[in-house]
Formats: C-alpha cells, sequence, structure tokens
C-alpha cells in the first residue's frame, strides 16, 4: 500500500535524524583534547645521545647559589659542645688587622683595620677570630700584600688571594700555588686536620698553645676546608684539640687548622643575610656580637657576600 510505504520512509528519516541528533551530543559532551605541551627549547644531544631541555631563565635564577652561612653543633665524645659555621655560595673572606695585634705594625699600610665599615658591613655575613697573637711565634702574617712578619715554612696557613678566595693548607707544600695572587695569609702552628682525618699530634693538646690555667679544655677555635673549597669554622668555650678536628672531619674538612685559644678571643658573629644584624653564636660566648664592629685588639676574619648587582653565579 503506497500509504503505508509512505509512512515506513517518513519513520526511516526519523530515526536516522534522531541518531545524528544522538551522536552530536555525545560527541560535545566527550572531554576535549588536550592541548599541545608548549614547545621547550630543545638543547643538543648529551654524550650518550640523549636530548636535554635548556632551563628556563627563571629556573636558572633560581638555580644559582646564594651566599649563606650554616651553623650546627657536634658532640665531642669527651661531652664538648662544639659550634660549627660552613660558609657556603659566592662568599669571599678579608683578613683584618687589630689595633694591637698587629696593630702599628700593619695599620698604616692595610685598608682592612679594627672595625668592619663602609661597603663591606653591607655585604657582612659573619666574622671570626684570627690566630695567636703574633709575639708567640707561632706563624707568619701577610695582610692585603705587605708582609708583616715572615711566612715560615711547613706551618698551617689561611691564604687569601686577591679575588677573596680562601684555601688552607702548608705554606711551601702546595702553597701558595703556582702563579697564585696571594693577598693575605695568616699563619698558625701546624695542620690539626690532614688529609680529612684529625693530625696525630691533635692528641697532645700541650702541643696547640699555652691555656689559662693550664687546663686541657678550654675556649678554642680552629679553621677547615672541605673537599668543596668551603670553609668551615669550629668553636667552643671548652674544648680540646682533638674535638675540634673530629668536629671539622665529621662536617666534612679535608684539612684544618687550629685558630685562637682561650676565653677572650674566641668569638664568632653571624647574620642572617648580608649587612643584617650579627648573632653570637657559639655559647657562652665572651665578647658581644658587635665587637668587631666597634672595634678590636686582635686580628680577625670577616666572610663577605658579592657586591650588590653582582650575579651570585659571578
Amino acid at each position: 500500500m503506497p500509504g503505508r510505504g509512505v509512512h515506513v520512509r517518513r519513520l526511516q528519516q526519523s530515526a536516522g535524524l534522531l541518531a545524528v541528533l544522538i551522536t552530536a551530543a555525545c560527541a560535545s559532551t566527550a572531554p576535549a583534547a588536550a592541548p599541545p605541551a608548549p614547545s621547550q627549547s630543545a638543547r643538543p644531544a648529551s654524550p650518550g645521545g640523549s636530548p636535554g631541555v635548556t632551563p628556563s631563565p627563571k629556573a636558572q635564577v633560581a638555580a644559582a647559589p646564594r651566599p649563606r652561612v650554616i651553623v650546627s653543633r657536634y658532640r665531642a665524645a669527651d661531652g664538648s659542645l662544639v659550634t660549627l659555621a660552613r660558609f657556603r655560595g659566592p662568599v669571599s673572606y678579608r683578613l683584618h688587622s687589630g689595633s694591637a695585634d698587629p696593630g702599628s705594625a700593619a695599620l698604616p699600610v692595610v685598608l682592612a683595620g679594627p672595625k668592619v665599615r663602609g661597603s663591606e658591613r653591607h655585604r657582612l655575613l659573619a666574622v671570626f677570630n684570627g690566630g695567636f697573637l703574633l709575639s708567640a711565634g707561632d706563624g707568619g702574617y701577610e695582610q692585603e700584600g705587605h708582609v708583616i712578619r715572615p711566612l715560615l715554612n711547613g706551618l698551617a696557613s689561611l691564604v687569601i688571594d686577591r679575588s677573596g678566595t680562601a684555601r688552607i693548607g702548608v705554606w711551601g707544600s702546595g702553597l701558595p700555588r703556582p702563579g697564585e695572587s696571594v693577598f693575605s695569609v695568616r699563619q698558625n702552628l701546624r695542620l690539626l686536620v690532614k688529609h680529612g682525618r684529625p693530625a696525630p699530634s691533635a692528641a697532645d693538646w700541650q702541643s696547640w698553645g699555652a691555656t689559662l690555667g693550664g687546663g686541657e679544655s678550654v675556649a678554642r677555635s680552629a679553621l677547615g676546608e672541605n673537599a668543596a673549597g668551603e670553609l668551615i669554622y669550629a668553636g667552643s668555650m671548652s674544648a680540646t684539640p682533638a674535638d675540634l678536628a673530629a668536629a671539622l672531619v665529621q662536617a666534612g674538612a679535608r684539612t684544618g687548622m687550629e685558630l685562637d685559644i682561650n676565653p677572650e678571643w674566641v668569638q664568632l658573629d653571624v647574620s642572617r643575610a648580608p649587612g643584617r644584624g650579627l648573632r653570637a653564636v657559639i655559647p657562652a660566648q665572651v665578647r658581644p656580637a658587635d665587637q668587631y664592629l666597634a672595634g678590636w685588639t686582635r686580628d680577625f676574619i670577616a666572610v663577605l657576600a658579592p657586591p650588590p648587582g653582582t650575579s651570585a653565579a659571578g
């Protein structure tokens, strides 16, 4: 019947239209395809063949080291508490003359005197004591190219070059390095730490300076250098030379030297950021945190951040 055929065709058309509408609805509710990942600047393949990606400038800035001081404590086997300060990042070092030692032998010819001041103050991260009185005869002293007391071969030496980079070693045996532009040198006794181990003589406390009252455990300080070239200060108001050596080795020092001893002279002051206020970090430290800002009688070493506007990486 023609009427029935027409009716069937209309039903088929309606069903087709309904199928199209259902298909369209399903397509519209399906999650959209993820947009392509942003392109990255590829760098040449590494020697192993895997390609690398160049970090964004923001990532490069974030990865740049910043100058800082990491303070920690070490409890020695005899119970002595040693404070450690590791100086990280692009820091530099400057030897200062005290008003009395070296005093008049150095002050007329050097710039860094008994106080931290001027632009150096704004860069100051930490400051700590130097070595024995020069009159004790336990080492030489050179500051800013001026030899105040002759340097002696075989002695432990803190060497600072003209860029402010510092290292510790034995003068005449590896120091100075060939072509090194030596600026300042502070010597004091022989090495306390050698090749990552306490020197055998560290156990003989009487070999490490005259102490007040003749005691073994007194205020002492030392300075070490780790494999990365970072300096590590160690100080305590009551410790033996062996305690300081053990603390430096535990902190990663490969080489180290004793600095000054006895309560009046051992001091370490640290800032949370360059140029900020200083705090004394050795428990029971005798001298106030601003002693090196007000002026001091003995030589000391300032730890400095790069000048403002200088790239941390440079």
